[in-house]
């Protein structure tokens, strides 16, 4: 009997790291009140007993920024023909024409190559500011489209600005 009793829980551990581990690896990060139903419900052979927890289903944080609106002069520069392993610098000006400041979180180039440099303050409704992008095609050859995505408190979210050239071998 007693190794009945060490085999039953045993089965119920066992149940209960499995649940944990599907957890962990789908993405949702356990809690006390779901890891104790599952045990629980293991060891009962009764369906576990859902509670609400929004961390568990991954929710998404509601993003509460004030929202603004932005227009660039341009959002496309073509630099022509360039020559591999150039330096190239184009500045994307823009306008806050809403009625917030404007924040960029972040603007990303789409290789290594293209490098924003953007402004870190925020930007008040009215004002003006630059974004300055370097290119440096390296040893690409022929045409070449590369973007910078912008990230601000507007809607959308992001804004893709694009540049393109045509890099000419040395």
């Amino acid at each position: 009997m007693k190794d009945k009793i060490q085999i039953a829980l045993l089965s119920v551990i066992a149940v209960a790291l499995v649940a944990l581990a599907v957890k962990q690896f789908s993405g949702d990060s356990p809690s006390k009140s779901s890891t104790v139903a599952a045990t629980q419900s293991a060891a009962t052979n009764t369906p576990p007993v859902e509670s609400f927890d929004p961390m568990a289903n991954n929710a998404a944080p509601v993003d509460n920024t004030p929202k603004t609106t932005v227009n660039f002069e341009e959002y496309e520069h073509g630099f022509g023909n360039i020559k591999q392993d150039s330096e190239n610098k184009h500045v994307f000006k823009f306008t806050n024409t809403g009625t917030e400041p404007l924040i960029i979180e972040t603007a990303n180039g789409s290789c290594g190559c293209t490098v924003p440099n953007y402004p870190k303050a925020p930007i008040p409704p009215g004002g003006t500011g630059e974004i300055e992008v370097e290119y440096k095609p390296g040893k690409q050859e022929n045409a070449q489209t590369k973007t910078v995505t912008v990230i601000a408190n507007t809607e959308p979210k992001e804004t893709t600005l694009r540049i393109t050239a045509n890099v000419q071998k040395i």
